[in-house]
């Protein structure tokens, strides 16, 4: 995090700012306020701050952001799929979703992501940075204030791996979850990883109440080493072992996530094998119809793969669903828009 980067800086080092700069405390928290519930973009937006102070803050203290570069709107269910552009000319994606009990945003960690799952879109060009606590918090206020509705809900489920970004992630969950802030209970935030062990035991550590979920989607370790690299890093068992101390030590139930990809791992043994794997253990099975991206040959299971996959899990104490799938007829799933409009930039410019 840059010692520039106003809008990651908490109260208290926001304070320690105005000292340094010789402007009263109460300064600090009407900044505060506009960057961490207002969600301002501009100095000149606080418009009870003196003239000459806004300058200085200008000049010493640009405010990241994150701007709507597109916008895709769901006529099945409104699910919004928005492209943003950051302060750098980056882009990145989040995607608002409407329940019964208000809207959930999914935001991104990274700028890519380098994990190379290989039924990802996020990954296909690797990782370009990490985004900035400022950049997590910017997608909340950028959709909040495009559609003016409040987000309830935070799924940590976009472009890019939150405990690779571990520092950065914390520091967002720290002002995202502050009562002078935008004030979201912790256990409204879901943080997903595809298994960055060590990474897991950190976040046990700080004894949050979010929910974790973890990218499992196969097994055993040669079907998942095939389809997800860090898998060769950090193999099953070891997964497994953290998530079983974490659900035990936090008492809280973890996510699996399990994209279904159609005569890959959606097979009677592979649901048989998974029940045996997760036996006894706090969780929740998520099953995913695989996204088709065009980078990727895979294609998703078919309803009755998908039914028989769950009826077996459940038979065998696991419980287990089927995600719901939102904004169909758009782009998204994760990675889907930025790589569309990276390649018809790219086509643009070629021509």
């Amino acid at each position: 995090m840059s010692d520039r980067d106003i809008k990651s800086m908490t109260l208290d080092e926001l304070t320690e700012v105005a000292a340094s700069l010789s402007i009263p405390k109460y300064r600090a928290d009407q900044i505060y306020n506009w960057l961490q519930i207002r969600g301002a973009m501009s100095y000149d937006e606080m418009t009870n701050l003196p003239k000459d102070l806004r300058e200085k803050l200008t000049e010493l203290y640009p405010i990241k952001y994150c701007e709507v570069e597109l916008k895709q709107v769901s006529k099945i269910d409104s699910t919004v799929k928005y492209l943003f552009r950051l302060s750098d000319g980056n882009f990145i994606e989040s995607v608002l979703m409407k329940y019964k009990y208000g809207y959930t945003l999914c935001i991104s960690s990274q700028v890519g992501c380098k994990m190379g799952c290989v039924f990802c879109a996020s990954t296909k060009s690797g990782c370009v940075r990490n985004l900035l606590p400022s950049e997590m918090i910017g997608q909340i206020h950028a959709a909040q204030r495009d559609m003016n509705v409040r987000v309830s809900h935070v799924v940590m489920m976009g472009m890019g791996e939150p405990l690779d970004n571990f520092d950065n992630a914390m520091r967002f969950l720290q002002l995202v979850g502050d009562d002078k802030g935008l004030n979201l209970s912790i256990r409204n935030i879901s943080l997903s990883t595809c298994g960055v062990v060590p990474r897991i035991y950190d976040l046990l550590d700080r004894h949050l109440q979010l929910t974790l979920s973890v990218s499992l989607h196969a097994p055993n370790d040669e079907m998942r080493s095939k389809v997800m690299p860090i898998n060769r890093k950090y193999p099953i068992a070891e997964l497994i072992k953290a998530c079983r101390i974490y659900t035990k030590e936090t008492s809280r139930r973890i996510s699996f996530e399990y994209a279904m990809i159609k005569d890959v791992n959606d097979s009677d043994a592979c649901a048989y094998e998974l029940a045996s794997l997760l036996k006894g253990m706090l969780c929740h099975v998520n099953l995913i119809p695989a996204n088709e991206i065009v980078e990727s040959s895979h294609r998703r299971s078919t309803n009755e793969r998908l039914e028989r996959f769950t009826s077996i899990l459940n038979s065998r104490g696991i419980n287990t669903t089927v995600r719901r799938s939102l904004g169909s007829d758009i782009d998204a799933s994760c990675g889907q828009l930025r790589s569309r409009h990276n390649r018809e930039t790219s086509a643009k410019e070629g021509n």
